[in-house]
């Protein structure tokens, strides 16, 4: 079962669906038997009503059957994971996950208490319910995994898998662009700052004299759009995944205590460390971003002006001066290349970047360096940057020439789904499968 399957079958659970044909009662039955595991008819709708939904698609018998054969796959593989002795899932690493999980879906319906209003119970019992259940998917994850590295397609495949489609029936991609960009975000004045810090000590002091709970000042004003719901609350988070300046004071904070008023990239907070396991914390936190309205563009702008001169004039290279200057902290260690979050390409759709973005590039030549721009990151914060052109490649018809890494990544797909698809078989072969139902 892909992982979008998955969190579909736990809202399915939860009772956020309903059944694919609302006006029909049906009591529910066993749609089929794994080893000693059962699947009901509801667990199938409920992932069904999930994929119909978020996928704006018709219910069909065919869905419905293939949802039930992913749901006996992975069955299947949690057994054969539990007979190999050498994949274990630790209980830290079930938590972890879980409690990941249990924010993702707390973030989509608005917040923790409306989730366990959704479900009827609260976080610590869906958590316990669903323990065991994400036990068997890390389990499931992890055998597939190890299946998955041993998938490699050849060249001599690719060109075999390409050749399958006629020339007239392959699509024409958009325009590419490769680039690479310094960035600066413009100077925080001292008013932005000091108006920042006085909202923060307020709050902080409401707080520290018992006028209110960090929870709810959480609640009211923090501007940390992931954790407003839950009272400025983030559980087992490891150390490692917070900027270091957070770090720093979380790593030294004893239990309990609020921290002072403190810097990060992103703005002022203030800490309460509930909990320390390791590098694993609880805690809660408040943040408030700086007013950028307020914020000075020209120093970030003059300081851009000054690199794109050097490198025009052979001074110094836009890689070596992106690695010091840029202060996007992803793309600064690539040199600026920017690159697909998702896929890691560095083959860009020009129309997908924005139209900043396509202001920028729109008259620009390959090897040429942009007047200093504003843009707007993924953060969501506006900044500065000055871009590199290295390389613009016009509309044009798939080709495997020019796309070769598009084309292995979709000929690598499908390798992968055909010899998983002849594993999932052979593994069916050493386990007790009897279906009960194939349709609606």
């Amino acid at each position: 079962m892909t992982s979008a399957l998955r969190v579909l079958a736990v809202l399915g659970i939860l009772g956020i669906a309903g059944p694919v044909r609302a006006q029909e009662k049906v009591l529910d039955e066993i749609a089929a038997v794994v080893g000693d595991q059962i699947i009901l008819r509801s667990e199938v709708d409920g992932i069904v009503v999930g994929l119909v939904r978020q996928q704006n698609i018709a219910y069909t018998p065919d869905l419905w059957r293939s949802a039930l054969d992913q749901m006996i796959d992975e069955k299947v593989l949690v057994i054969h994971a539990e007979r190999d002795t050498t994949i274990e899932v630790s209980d830290e690493t079930v938590d972890q996950q879980l409690e990941a999980r249990i924010q993702q879906l707390s973030a989509q319906f608005g917040g923790l208490a409306r989730l366990e209003e959704a479900y009827g119970k609260s976080a610590v019992e869906i958590k316990a319910e669903f323990r065991e259940d994400f036990r068997n998917q890390l389990l499931a994850d992890e055998i597939r995994r190890r299946k998955l590295r041993t998938i490699k397609v050849t060249p001599t495949e690719v060109s075999e898998w390409f050749r399958q489609f006629p020339t007239d029936s392959l699509p024409t991609l958009p325009e590419k662009v490769r680039v690479a960009h310094i960035v600066r975000y413009p100077e925080i004045t001292e008013a932005s700052r000091r108006d920042a810090r006085d909202i923060l000590t307020a709050i902080r002091d409401s707080v520290t004299t018992g006028r209110s709970t960090f929870e709810a000042m959480a609640e009211v004003f923090t501007e940390d759009p992931g954790s407003m719901e839950t009272g400025g609350r983030y559980e087992n988070m490891s150390l490692k995944e917070l900027v270091p300046e957070f770090a720093a004071v979380a790593s030294r904070m004893a239990i309990g205590e609020i921290s002072p008023v403190f810097e990060t990239p992103f703005g002022l907070h203030i800490l309460r460390v509930n909990a320390r396991r390791g590098d694993m914390l609880d805690y809660n936190h408040i943040l408030i971003r700086f007013d950028e309205r307020k914020a000075d563009p020209a120093p970030a702008m003059a300081l851009l002006s000054a690199l794109r001169d050097s490198v025009v004039a052979g001074q110094a290279t836009f890689e070596a001066l992106a690695r010091r200057h840029s202060a996007d902290d992803q793309s600064k260690l690539r040199g600026g290349r920017v690159v697909d979050p998702q896929s890691g390409s560095r083959d860009l759709f020009l129309e997908a970047l924005g139209p900043q973005w396509q202001d920028t590039l729109r008259d620009m030549e390959p090897g040429s360096v942009s007047e200093p721009a504003a843009v707007a990151l993924q953060n969501g914060r506006t900044a500065y940057h000055v871009v590199l052109l290295q390389e613009r490649i016009p509309a044009h018809r798939v080709s495997i020439e020019t796309d070769y890494a598009l084309v292995e990544q979709y000929a690598q797909r499908a390798k992968e789904e055909r010899v998983l698809a002849e594993w999932f078989a052979t593994l069916r072969e050493d386990v007790y499968v009897d279906v009960r139902t194939t349709d609606r």
